[in-house]
Order: C-alpha cells, then sequence, then structure tokens
C-alpha cells in the first residue's frame, strides 16, 4: 500500500504562490499517473490537475489553467503543483492521489489519499 504525505499549504493574500509538496511511500514499484484534488468548505472534491506517470502529459481544471503547474520527480516519487496568482476561490484542503484516470480537464482519482494540506488565500 502507498502512502502520501501533502505539504506546503499555509495561509496566503490573493495574488500570492504557494508550492505544494507530494511524498510517495511505501510499494512504488512503479509510476502511475498522479493528481492534484481539492475540497472547499460546504463542497465536494474536485479535480485540481493530473500528470501522466513520465511526465508527458498534464491536465488542468479550467479554473486553475494558466496560474498552476504540475510537475513531478520520480527519483523521489514526488509529485508538486506550483500554484500562482492564488485567488480566494483557491481556499480549500488539497489532496494528491496516486493513480488518476484523466482527460482534458478532468480527473477521477481511483488510488491511495493523502491526509490533505490546507491551503486559505485571503482577500
Amino acid at each position: 500500500q502507498v502512502q502520501l504525505v501533502e505539504s506546503g499549504g499555509g495561509l496566503v493574500q490573493a495574488g500570492g504562490s504557494l508550492r505544494l509538496s507530494c511524498a510517495a511511500s511505501g510499494r512504488t514499484n512503479r509510476p502511475n499517473n498522479m493528481g492534484w484534488f481539492r475540497r472547499a468548505p460546504g463542497k465536494e472534491r474536485e479535480f485540481v490537475a493530473a500528470i501522466m506517470w513520465n511526465g508527458g502529459s498534464t491536465s488542468y481544471a479550467d479554473s486553475v489553467k494558466g496560474r498552476f503547474t504540475i510537475s513531478r520527480d520520480n527519483a523521489k516519487n514526488t509529485v508538486y503543483l506550483q500554484m500562482n496568482n492564488l485567488k480566494p476561490e483557491d481556499t480549500a484542503v488539497y489532496y494528491c492521489n496516486t493513480d488518476v484516470s484523466f482527460s482534458s480537464s478532468r480527473g477521477i482519482g481511483f488510488g491511495s489519499w493523502g491526509q490533505g494540506t490546507q491551503v486559505t488565500v485571503s482577500s
């Protein structure tokens, strides 16, 4: 079983930036497509971004395109989410997932979930 630990969240003003990290450990025999999701207060968890196992393709929700960038380092079993020009509506708990099926602007997580990291954007 794979364990995930997200980090990098915090409180930032609108227009600011944060970089989230998700480190995978345990049975990481082969790299999978990985992704980020988020859950805002009172809302369901939603897709944010995903990256193919070899980094060859990425997908983003329309709401974050042009502001967020997903990347990965397979040698470190880590996926990152660089978030720029943050908006108050980006406030949520951000989760990563180890096995994501994705297409243009959409993704579903089938693998393990981390505990999440809180991102709060003040106006």
